[in-house]
Protein backbone atom coordinates (compact mmCIF):
# COMPACT_ATOMS: atom_id res chain seq x y z
CA UNK A 1 0.00 0.00 0.00
CA UNK A 2 2.92 2.44 0.79
CA UNK A 3 4.53 2.00 -2.62
CA UNK A 4 1.59 2.59 -4.33
CA UNK A 5 1.29 5.85 -2.79
CA UNK A 6 4.93 6.71 -3.11
CA UNK A 7 4.64 5.62 -7.02
CA UNK A 8 1.11 7.52 -7.18
CA UNK A 9 2.91 10.61 -5.63
CA UNK A 10 5.75 10.35 -8.46
CA UNK A 11 3.56 10.30 -10.96
CA UNK A 12 1.12 13.10 -10.12
CA UNK A 13 5.02 15.26 -9.34
CA UNK A 14 6.01 14.20 -12.70
CA UNK A 15 2.87 15.74 -14.50
CA UNK A 16 2.69 19.23 -11.98
CA UNK A 17 6.63 19.70 -13.19
CA UNK A 18 7.47 20.83 -16.63
CA UNK A 19 9.24 19.01 -18.96
CA UNK A 20 12.45 19.88 -20.35
CA UNK A 21 12.76 21.19 -23.76
CA UNK A 22 14.36 18.28 -26.18
CA UNK A 23 17.50 19.12 -27.84
CA UNK A 24 19.73 17.88 -30.60
CA UNK A 25 22.21 19.57 -32.89
CA UNK A 26 21.48 17.85 -37.04
CA UNK A 27 25.10 17.94 -38.59
CA UNK A 28 24.32 18.39 -42.48
CA UNK A 29 26.93 16.82 -44.09
CA UNK A 30 28.25 15.44 -47.70
CA UNK A 31 31.09 13.29 -48.78
CA UNK A 32 34.01 14.81 -49.59
CA UNK A 33 33.58 18.02 -47.45
CA UNK A 34 36.98 18.64 -45.86
CA UNK A 35 35.49 20.61 -43.22
CA UNK A 36 32.83 18.01 -42.08
CA UNK A 37 36.47 15.80 -41.87
CA UNK A 38 38.38 18.06 -39.92
CA UNK A 39 35.13 18.52 -37.79
CA UNK A 40 34.98 14.52 -37.11
CA UNK A 41 38.74 14.84 -36.74
CA UNK A 42 38.41 17.67 -33.91
CA UNK A 43 35.49 17.68 -32.34
CA UNK A 44 33.65 14.42 -32.85
CA UNK A 45 35.66 12.08 -30.95
CA UNK A 46 34.44 14.31 -27.87
CA UNK A 47 31.47 15.59 -28.70
CA UNK A 48 29.01 13.18 -26.90
CA UNK A 49 31.00 13.27 -23.50
CA UNK A 50 30.89 17.29 -23.66
CA UNK A 51 28.00 19.24 -21.59
CA UNK A 52 26.93 20.39 -25.01
CA UNK A 53 26.86 16.85 -26.40
CA UNK A 54 25.19 15.76 -23.64
CA UNK A 55 22.41 18.17 -23.89
CA UNK A 56 22.14 17.57 -27.76
CA UNK A 57 23.11 14.83 -29.06
CA UNK A 58 24.26 14.82 -32.55
CA UNK A 59 22.37 13.55 -35.78
CA UNK A 60 23.82 13.22 -39.07
CA UNK A 61 21.77 13.90 -41.91
CA UNK A 62 23.20 14.48 -45.79
CA UNK A 63 23.18 17.83 -47.68
CA UNK A 64 20.28 16.59 -50.01
CA UNK A 65 18.28 14.69 -47.49
CA UNK A 66 16.39 12.96 -46.17
CA UNK A 67 15.92 15.05 -43.24
CA UNK A 68 14.18 13.88 -40.13
CA UNK A 69 10.35 14.27 -40.28
CA UNK A 70 8.49 16.39 -38.02
CA UNK A 71 11.32 19.00 -37.69
CA UNK A 72 9.93 22.98 -38.72
CA UNK A 73 13.91 24.35 -40.27
CA UNK A 74 15.10 26.87 -41.92
CA UNK A 75 16.11 27.58 -45.47
CA UNK A 76 17.39 24.15 -46.77
CA UNK A 77 21.31 24.26 -45.89
CA UNK A 78 23.40 24.39 -48.91
CA UNK A 79 26.95 24.65 -47.37
CA UNK A 80 28.30 21.51 -45.55
CA UNK A 81 28.84 21.18 -42.51
CA UNK A 82 25.95 23.39 -41.21
CA UNK A 83 25.14 22.84 -37.96
CA UNK A 84 21.47 22.79 -36.69
CA UNK A 85 20.04 23.05 -33.29
CA UNK A 86 16.66 21.49 -32.68
CA UNK A 87 14.33 22.77 -29.29
CA UNK A 88 11.41 20.45 -29.66
CA UNK A 89 11.46 19.75 -33.38
CA UNK A 90 12.10 23.62 -34.51
CA UNK A 91 15.12 25.35 -35.52
CA UNK A 92 16.47 27.29 -32.71
CA UNK A 93 19.74 28.09 -34.55
CA UNK A 94 22.80 26.98 -37.35
CA UNK A 95 26.03 27.43 -37.26
CA UNK A 96 26.87 27.56 -41.48
CA UNK A 97 30.87 26.10 -41.85
CA UNK A 98 33.18 24.88 -39.49
CA UNK A 99 35.24 27.84 -38.29
CA UNK A 100 37.58 26.02 -36.48
CA UNK A 101 37.78 24.11 -32.50
CA UNK A 102 37.72 27.51 -31.05
CA UNK A 103 34.90 29.30 -32.96
CA UNK A 104 32.39 26.49 -32.91
CA UNK A 105 32.49 25.72 -29.11
CA UNK A 106 31.71 29.27 -28.57
CA UNK A 107 28.86 29.67 -31.57
CA UNK A 108 27.33 26.39 -30.09
CA UNK A 109 27.18 27.54 -26.17
CA UNK A 110 25.48 30.82 -27.42
CA UNK A 111 23.17 29.19 -29.25
CA UNK A 112 22.41 26.91 -26.62
CA UNK A 113 22.26 28.69 -24.14
CA UNK A 114 19.71 30.89 -26.09
CA UNK A 115 17.62 28.26 -25.85
CA UNK A 116 17.05 28.50 -22.60
CA UNK A 117 17.99 25.38 -21.62
CA UNK A 118 21.61 25.70 -21.33
CA UNK A 119 23.75 27.21 -19.38
CA UNK A 120 26.95 28.50 -20.90
CA UNK A 121 30.18 26.90 -19.80
CA UNK A 122 33.85 27.65 -19.35
CA UNK A 123 35.81 28.45 -23.06
CA UNK A 124 37.81 25.23 -23.72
Amino acid sequence: MLRALALSALFLASLAAPAAAELRLLMVEQPGCAYCARWDAEIAPIYPRTPEGQAAPLERVQLRGPYPEGIELGPRPVFTPTFILVQDDREAGRIEGYPGEDFFWGLLARMMTETGEFEGQETR
